[in-house]
């Protein structure tokens, strides 16, 4: 018989969707209407064995304890900030995401947002929509990202992968995170703080933890400066939204590129209202190419634990 599982969320891969669909039984929650899936959980609850969700839907420990027969979680995703791993790992639950695949589309729209703030993309496309370009309104000059600095916060695959596209337009690196990384050239930081007084551009990349969590606050927005640009496309947690709202309005920050918000899908009101933000609904990763890449080894990593496989990519 084929395995059961839950699977949380659909992958925009026809071709993934259809191997879940042969290779295992699939309990497709995402089909069900909000209101009825606790119902739907409990009703084949007993026989799941695995899940497949992603991060930002994550797994708590009283939806594992549901599920007495659950032996793995797969997500079709990099992050896990709302994965209740100790619950898991108390029961020998392996966790899986999808780390590397995704690398360089995130790296791009993370210039491309940087860009979008800098030559204020969105303001001209708005110039020219509504007239005011035909009625030759005065337009300020943008800013050229050569010979600025950009300051990365969190240092790994996708840092780097910023960082060198960044270097390319002649944007000087220099980068923060707890431990330094070796081998790099760019230079770390003694601090978020640190960097942030540092740099014209303050890039986040670091992961969603307890540590992390509203990292960049008033007094780092308040170092970023009124010239300063914040660009985020890791986490909406890292950042005090209230404080960065506040920044932007006073001028004490002089622009933002969210790709990640505190409370998504929910954008604060007084966010959209800004003209000095550029805002994208978190699609770091959403291309064809990489969509199928990320649910592709989400299946990997299931095939692998139900033959009785060492898993791709497990979480430590």
């Amino acid at each position: 018989m084929k395995p059961e599982i839950l699977v949380f969320a659909a992958s925009p891969s026809a071709a993934v969707m259809r191997q879940l669909d042969e290779q295992f039984h699939c309990h497709h929650v995402w089909r069900v209407p909000p209101a009825e899936q606790d119902a739907y959980v409990d009703s084949v609850a007993a026989r799941v064995r695995a899940i497949v969700t992603t991060g930002p839907q994550g797994v708590s420990a009283a939806l594992a304890a549901r599920l007495p027969r659950l032996e793995m979680v797969s997500l079709n995703s990099v992050g896990y900030d709302k994965v209740d791993l100790d619950a898991l790992r108390a029961r020998g639950i392996p966790v899986t995401n999808t780390p590397g695949v995704l690398t360089e589309d995130v790296a791009d729209l993370a210039l491309l947002l940087l860009l979008s703030a800098a030559r204020r993309l969105p303001a001209m496309d708005r110039y020219v929509r509504n007239g005011d370009w035909s009625a030759r309104l005065p337009l300020a000059p943008s800013r050229s990202v050569r010979g600025k600095v950009a300051g990365i916060f969190g240092y790994g695959r996708i840092g780097q992968a910023i960082a060198a596209r960044l270097a390319a337009l002649g944007v000087e690196i220099r980068y923060y995170q707890p431990r330094p990384v070796p081998g790099v050239a760019a230079q770390r930081a003694g601090s978020l703080l640190e960097l942030a007084q540092q740099s014209d551009y303050l890039v986040l990349s670091a992961p969603a933890n307890a540590a992390t969590r509203h990292a960049v606050n008033a007094a780092v927005l308040d170092a970023l400066g009124p010239e300063g640009t914040l660009v985020n496309i890791a986490r909406g947690a890292l950042v005090d939204e209230h404080a960065l709202i506040a920044a932007l309005q006073t001028g004490q920050l002089g622009a933002a590129a969210l790709d990640v918000f505190e409370h998504e899908p929910e954008v604060p009101p007084a966010l959209r209202a800004l003209d000095n933000v550029v805002l994208t609904p978190h699609i770091g990763s959403l291309t064809v190419e990489t969509r199928h890449a990320m649910g592709q080894l989400a299946v990997d990593n299931l095939l692998a634990h139900f033959a009785g496989q060492p898993l791709l990519t497990p979480l430590p």
